[in-house]
């Protein structure tokens, strides 16, 4: 009987189009997703526990800060090369979150503390049960949360420099169908399950050179995504459920390392440009190996090439302060896929993205902000393959990204 490959190249984490790079989600702080996912130099909340943690000092006081994203990705499938068949996915919202709370210990002092808790990966890809990639992906569900103790030490007036070690947990849902018919030629249906967990750093310097320029550097280290005694299930014709046994399994997804530097000017006393440029390590997923304590001839330990290459992303983004309780912001940015042609799977549709953004912050009290963005990401028709199971086709996803958050200066 054929061996079965219960797990793609998205099994621990999924793409979406609000993410960047593959599986990168870019959605961790108001200001910066509406200014394109720039914010490595400018340290505009704390927000910057993220995106630099050397900012984290800089703040005026402490700051509570809180948002929540909806994202809806829409991916639509063509077989090529005849282009007779379609598919989209179904319909499906997840609610990624960040939460930070940090600032200077005392006014003037030259430390900063503070934690972050944010998702910088979930989310999930329906397709159902009908399509012809069923037997590749039906559905997947990600849950990540990244907890985040951060401190800051301000070296002088011009630079500051700060640190967070990451600890990551999280789950993941996976069905799809077996192709092996009962008596009503019914296919079967394998569901695997996980909790996931790894440890990381974030590292970053934010440099003032003067009133009106700032520079950033950060370095989010790879983390090692690792999945133990997770639970593979299978519901199968009883002719062939010895070939599916109940099992528990293992795996390790490695995240990559993320290096970013950026720069931000004051163009006038009310509007700041910004843009960074980000080195994502994906080379080191080169491959994606899955090892089940029961094994038989259809279900067998596997060891799929992935062939990840690295990737640079640009965004670039600006903030005009209309008056003192109004600030708007737009932005844009471009990402790279680090996936190859013939290793895209339905569960981890790729390709290189374009990102519109706007939003707008509003004070209707002297401690409190109001956030909201609007996020917008595409990409172009691209015709792929995933050669385990030769399933070809041309994808497009698209996806509109609305977004609320508030913070309160202490």
């Amino acid at each position: 009987m054929k061996k079965v490959c219960l797990f793609t190249a998205s099994a621990l984490a999924m793409s979406s189009l609000a993410f960047g790079g593959s599986f990168q989600l870019n959605l961790q702080g108001m200001r910066q997703t509406a200014m394109g996912g720039s914010g490595v130099a400018w340290p505009w909340d704390v927000s910057t526990i993220f995106y630099n943690p050397g900012g984290l000092s800089r703040l005026d006081g402490i700051q509570a800060y809180a948002n929540l994203y909806m994202v809806s990705p829409h991916i639509k499938y063509v077989q090529t090369p005849s282009g007779g068949y379609s598919y989209d996915t179904k319909n499906h919202t997840s609610t990624p979150f960040a939460v930070y709370v940090g600032g200077p210990l005392k006014k003037d002092s030259k430390w900063g503390v503070g934690v972050g808790i944010y998702t910088p990966f979930g989310s999930s890809v329906n397709w159902g049960n009908d399509w012809t990639g069923r037997y590749v992906s039906e559905s997947i569900k990600l849950e990540s949360i990244f907890i985040q103790p951060t401190v800051s030490y301000k070296i002088n007036d011009m630079i500051s420099v700060g640190a967070g070690f990451v600890y990551a947990f999280g789950s993941v849902d996976i069905d799809k169908a077996i192709p092996v018919q009962d008596a009503n030629g019914n296919d079967g249906q394998a569901h695997l399950s996980g909790k996931a967990n790894g440890v990381g750093v974030n590292l970053g310097v934010q440099i003032k050179a003067t009133d009106k320029l700032q520079f950033g550097i950060s370095y989010r280290s790879g983390v090692n995504m690792k999945i133990k005694n997770g639970d593979a299930t299978f519901n199968v014709a009883p002719s062939v459920a010895s070939n599916f046994p109940n099992t528990s399994f293992s795996s390790q997804l490695p995240l990559p390392s993320i290096f970013t530097i950026g720069a931000g000017y004051k163009v006038t006393p009310k509007f700041v440009v910004q843009a960074d440029i980000v080195f994502a390590g994906w080379k080191t997923y080169d491959s994606l190996k899955f090892d089940f304590d029961k094994n038989t001839s259809s279900l067998q330990n596997s060891h799929d090439p992935r062939l990840y290459k690295n990737t640079v992303a640009f965004r670039i983004g600006g903030n005009y302060q209309l008056c003192n309780k109004l600030a708007i912001m737009a932005g844009g940015a471009y990402d790279p896929t680090p996936s190859q042609s013939n290793y895209v799977s339905p569960d981890a549709v790729d390709a290189n993205r374009i990102t519109l953004s706007c939003g707008a912050t509003y004070q209707p009290i002297k401690k409190l902000t109001v956030m909201a963005i609007l996020n917008y990401t595409t990409t172009a028709r691209r015709e792929v393959s995933y050669a385990p199971d030769n399933l070809v086709g041309a994808y497009q996803i698209k996806s509109l990204v609305p977004g609320i958050g508030v913070s309160y200066n202490f």
